[in-house]
């Protein structure tokens, strides 16, 4: 029983794959026309020395990588600029919950069993390593009974994501795509079931005004049945337009879990009539990292090389407004 999935919400398009998402019409700010080629960002990258593939390799394997100088400044910017937006316009109380939980924790948010090939584990002590802080912060209230007077609870953290995830060799593997640790801020909401629909659109609405805001190019898609995770009802993910790699990259996924991870981790509220019931969750990327510093670096990036920094970010950058080469760091004489 534990491996079925919850069951899609009736508005869900019905299809076999990723293929038959139905993405909306294009949004956020209009695509840019460059008078140059733009390129990907492990171009970009490797040109202005702000990301180190190789050094990463040497300590940590394939598919890391080394954020230097003003790129890391940026990582940091993007997650503090993001965190301020979704505690002081958005209404969440900001988190910062453990990076490892036990196997309950995973089970409760439909991580377990069915994705334990993609988790890093300690054996010795049951402990799993978050693929995302969906996890630790939807179980906050596990085995708990909630004021309904209280609701809805809404919450944001930015935390490590750590996830085995395979993909074939290839493009998708170049640069910073696709990594097995990377940044992300989440947020996580805790509702009653009538407003769920209602919050799944608003929690939509407050990633979507990240993306619009960085003014970065971007679509929503409604997931099929054949696309849809494990314990969401609903999802829409919002994909931002990369012109160096020419692509969509997604960047959230925003999801209506209904009463599917409440009763795993049997997290209630006390309802009008005095009587516990089942709560709704939703949780969603707001938004993903690094993957807007891939969409800020290739539209952002200017005929020179240079990478010009979003207006919102520039008081989190110092007041830095365009990212140059940075310092090089050679091999020793010696080594």
């Amino acid at each position: 029983m534990s491996g079925i999935p919850n069951l899609p919400d009736p508005e869900v398009p019905i299809g076999k794959d990723e293929h038959d998402n139905v993405p909306s019409d294009e949004r956020g700010a209009p695509l840019r026309e460059f008078g140059f080629t733009p390129k990907p960002h492990w171009d970009l990258a490797e040109e202005l020395e702000l990301i180190d593939f190789e050094r990463a390799v040497k300590i940590a394997g394939s598919r890391s990588y080394i954020l230097r100088g003003d790129l890391a400044r940026m990582q940091r910017a993007l997650i503090d600029w993001m965190l301020e937006v979704h505690t002081e316009r958005h209404g969440y109380l900001e988190v910062q919950p453990p990076y490892q939980v036990s196997s309950d924790v995973l089970y409760g948010t439909g991580q377990l069993p069915k994705f334990a090939d993609i988790l890093y584990r300690d054996i010795e002590e049951d402990r799993w390593l978050i693929p995302t802080a969906e996890v630790p912060v939807t179980n906050f209230y596990r085995e708990e009974i909630l004021d309904g007077n209280l609701l809805p609870v809404y919450h944001a953290a930015s935390t490590p994501c750590f996830r085995r995830e395979k993909v074939s060799a290839g493009r998708d593997v170049r640069g910073i795509k696709r990594v097995f640790q990377f940044m992300k801020v989440e947020l996580v909401k805790f509702v009653r079931p009538e407003e769920s629909a209602a919050e799944l659109d608003r929690l939509v609405s407050e990633a979507t005004y990240i993306a619009e805001q960085l003014g970065l190019h971007y679509r929503l898609l409604d997931l099929c049945t054949g696309d849809l995770g494990f314990g969401a009802a609903r999802t829409f993910d919002i994909e931002v337009w990369a012109p160096g790699c020419q692509e969509w990259l997604e960047v959230s996924s925003c999801s209506n879990m209904r009463d599917f991870q409440a009763r795993r981790a049997n997290i209630r509220y006390r309802a009008e009539n005095g009587k516990p019931a089942l709560l709704h969750t939703l949780n969603g990327s707001a938004l993903a990292l690094p993957r807007v510093l891939i969409a800020i670096m290739e539209n952002y990036q200017q005929e020179d090389g240079t990478i010009t920094v979003p207006e919102v970010l520039v008081p989190y950058m110092g007041g830095k407004r365009v990212i140059g080469a940075q310092q090089p760091i050679g091999p020793s004489h010696h080594a």
